[in-house]
């Protein structure tokens, strides 16, 4: 079974397929060079057979499977212009981008997500262990919980009832959260469906943007039209980014121009639509769109931390709000018992 190579991989791939093109060597002996002593051997071989045999370096990529629709149409682009090598170090900085962008997501989930764990778990041994403590207190004193704690209660012994199919949904859990961190291919099956619905609003737009603005601009380096850059762009976004790509498209085969279908689109806000535009006219579309690139990184990633900076203290007071709740449905009671005693 063919296996699509990691983002990591194929920066790796790339940068050193680049390097050795630049130092003279030929495409397929620089293919057989990489494959010594890589994992990949199989592939890379392969690879450098169908090179050897004549085919593109573009194509060889395809028949392999292992790359990309964008990864291959960006090489065969640079093919055509002469500029390989330039087509294949953009590629590996822009996956070195994407794979730091995704540590930094991850990390950015694990927190809240440990922290929501171990909320659950403190109201389960509260609900499961401590309360019935609180009942046995007030069967001695000859009353029962009632309201809240009653029904708080009825939960934990449910519950406890049901630990075995708890440690089961957990453990399932756990596994899913394993596979979707260590397998490549399954989370971005996962996050492409995900975003085909929701994937288009809030941090996960600012973050849209910046990967195409970076697409784009490692497509016009490369030697390709902008319009064309943003076609073969729309391949890596999915849902309302390639919607929005898509009516940019249309917009500029309709005449509009180009910084009024960029800011129409929703593709780029209207000053950074305006610096493109104003790139182009003088001959530096390129560099302008690596500035725009480089700028929505940053809005994403600021944006990224803010969201996690708002979360984090939000989950805070959820557990600490629960936790009081349920305290103080069986200490008030209580206190009423003991003070009419006394």
């Amino acid at each position: 079974m063919k296996r699509t190579l990691s983002y990591g991989e194929i920066a790796e791939v790339s940068l050193e397929l680049s390097l050795l093109l630049h130092a003279g060597v030929g495409t397929g002996d620089a293919l057989y060079l990489l494959g010594e002593d890589s994992p990949h051997k199989k592939l890379l071989s392969a690879m450098a057979d169908e090179v050897d045999g004549g085919a593109a370096l573009a194509s060889a990529m395809r028949s392999s499977a292992a790359f990309p629709t964008y990864a291959c149409g960006l090489v065969e682009v640079g093919e055509r212009t002469g500029r390989t090598e330039e087509a294949l170090a953009a590629l590996s900085r822009y996956y070195e981008d994407r794979v730091r962008m995704d540590r930094r997501v991850r990390s950015a989930l694990l927190y809240p997500a440990v922290m929501l764990a171990l909320m659950l778990v403190v109201i389960g041994v509260l609900l499961v262990k401590v309360l019935p403590i609180f009942d046995d207190v007030y069967a001695s004193l000859g009353t029962r919980l009632t309201g809240v704690a009653a029904g708080l209660l009825t939960v934990g012994r449910w519950l406890e009832g049901a630990l075995p199919v708890f440690w089961a949904v957990l453990a399932a859990l756990v596994l899913i959260g394993f596979l979707f961190t260590a397998v490549g291919p399954l989370r971005r099956s996962l996050v492409s469906f995900w975003q085909r619905g929701h994937g288009d609003r809030g941090v996960s737009r600012k973050l849209n943007n910046a990967r195409l603005a970076q697409a784009m601009a490692m497509g016009m380096a490369s030697g390709l039209p902008l319009e064309e850059a943003l076609g073969l762009s729309a391949g890596l976004v999915e849902g309302g980014a390639r919607r929005r790509c898509e009516d940019c498209r249309k917009r500029l085969d309709n005449g509009e121009a180009l910084s009024a279908a960029l800011k129409a689109s929703g593709l780029l806000p209207a000053s950074q639509s305006r610096l493109l535009e104003l790139g182009q006219r003088g001959g530096a579309g390129d560099a302008s769109m690596e500035k725009i690139a480089r700028d929505l990184s940053e809005e994403g990633e600021a944006a990224l931390d803010a969201a996690v900076s708002r979360v984090e203290p939000a989950l805070v007071l959820l557990c600490s709000v629960l936790v009081g709740l349920i305290l103080l449905s069986v200490m008030l009671p209580l206190m009423h018992i003991m003070s009419a005693i006394g």
